[in-house]
């Protein structure tokens, strides 16, 4: 069947599912886009639709089935690169034309995920493991009593209104050592259109090695059907960035621990909580107890999940094929080793502290994934983002400290 690929966004995220459109079916993916992002701007493989008002839901909708209704005699698979397009199409699905397909979980798991606070709440008695968490209301709560020990980390509950606001001094997720610190943070947010809930978290001790991430996608049926498991060496250090994997390893762990158990779990708690399509889950590997701590799911793909193609899983045929075609894989544990980077050797060498892993990772770089360098997407405008992106990162590492 004829078919389709809309992608909502123009981030990171947004550009390899249409790479991986084009890896897959030699064809373009339209891209509805907001912001003429760098990362989107002179690709060749997407054809751009702009429209300024696609933050506001029901223009949104409007732009959704303008585009659904000029392809109507194909079906279009629909795909968000943010919870907050996603959290649209979930709630609206009722008003779209009948030939969009997409794969999210029911609104009321959606909001359990996005939603910090209700995440942890919700599935704090489940097979999971969480740091400790303090849930902090910005309007009535007292710092007094918090009883953490520092550091602590600071994040908002509600990230979709988080998004929506801007303040100076925001940062995605903020690691504060005193009370004092503490103290300032809250006053900054205070300041601002945020008026949610914050969460306040036990910061797990280790470096970036610590970090792992793992893809899962549960197909329309919600049965698992793909997990990986990957080692993060190196996150980003930019403040509006932390949390995100700069360099990764799949099926790879510098820790001698048998993740088989934590694949288990994650599978066991997506199909008991009825999950649809992909997700992230961002853990850290606590040494204390030798348990994967989760500190979020994201209800998407995530901004580094492309190494998930490279392991030769396309995200995008994982969609085509369980929508369109009704073909699911097996389950599979993707556990090929390969490796992700969206950063040069250079900062590999210095600012990956685990002394294993960089070996490792400087060893594998010449066959690396970068997932916004793709050769028959090549151009002189996207060298130089890339020129333009290294000398970023050089700056970055060298400015910021996690």
């Amino acid at each position: 069947m004829d078919f389709e690929v809309l992608i909502i966004g123009s981030d990171v995220n947004a550009y390899y599912m249409a790479r991986c459109t084009h890896e897959a079916y030699n064809k373009k993916a339209y891209m509805l886009i907001k912001d003429n992002l760098a990362f989107t701007k002179h690709s060749k493989i997407i054809n751009r639709i702009y429209n300024d008002k696609i933050w506001d839901e029901n223009c949104f909708i409007s732009a959704v089935n303008e585009f659904l209704m000029k392809h109507a005699d194909k079906k279009v698979v629909v795909i968000s690169s943010n919870e907050t397009y996603a959290e649209f199409l979930v709630r609206n699905k009722s008003r779209f034309k009948s030939n969009i397909l997409f794969n999210y979980p029911d609104m009321d798991i959606l909001t359990s995920l996005t939603n910090k606070e209700l995440f942890y709440k919700t599935y704090k008695s489940s097979i999971l493991n969480f740091p400790k968490t303090i849930y902090f209301d910005l309007k009535s709560s007292s710092l007094d009593d918090v009883k953490l020990d520092f550091p602590v980390v600071i994040k908002p509950a509600n990230v979709v209104l988080y998004n929506h606001v801007s303040f100076k001094g925001k940062k995605k997720i903020y690691k504060v050592f005193d009370q004092e610190e503490l103290k300032d943070v809250i006053n900054s947010i205070k300041s601002s259109q945020y008026n949610d809930t914050v969460i306040l978290q036990e910061y797990i001790p280790g470096d970036d090695s610590h970090l792992f991430d793992s893809v899962v996608y549960c197909d329309k049926n919600g049965k698992v059907d793909l997990i990986s498991f990957a080692q993060i060496g190196l996150q980003e250090h930019k403040p509006s960035m932390v949390g995100n994997a700069a360099v990764l390893i799949n099926g790879y762990n510098t820790f001698g621990v048998d993740n088989s158990e934590m694949i288990s779990s994650i599978k066991s708690f997506m199909e008991t909580i009825g999950y649809k399509g992909f997700a992230e889950f961002d853990l850290k590997y606590d040494h204390r107890d030798h348990k994967f701590k989760v500190l979020e799911i994201n209800a998407r793909q995530g901004r580094c999940s492309y190494y998930i193609s490279k392991a030769g899983y396309n995200l995008v045929k994982i969609l085509v094929d369980d929508l369109i075609n009704n073909e699911r894989l097996d389950y599979t544990i993707v556990d090929k080793k390969v490796m992700l980077s969206f950063v040069n050797k250079s900062i590999i060498k210095k600012y990956i502290v685990n002394q294993e892993f960089k070996k490792e990772a400087l060893k594998m770089y010449k066959d690396a994934v970068n997932p916004l360098k793709y050769e028959k997407d090549f151009s002189i405008f996207r060298e130089l983002l890339y020129i333009k992106r290294d000398k970023n990162y050089n700056k970055s590492y060298r400015n910021y400290n996690w």
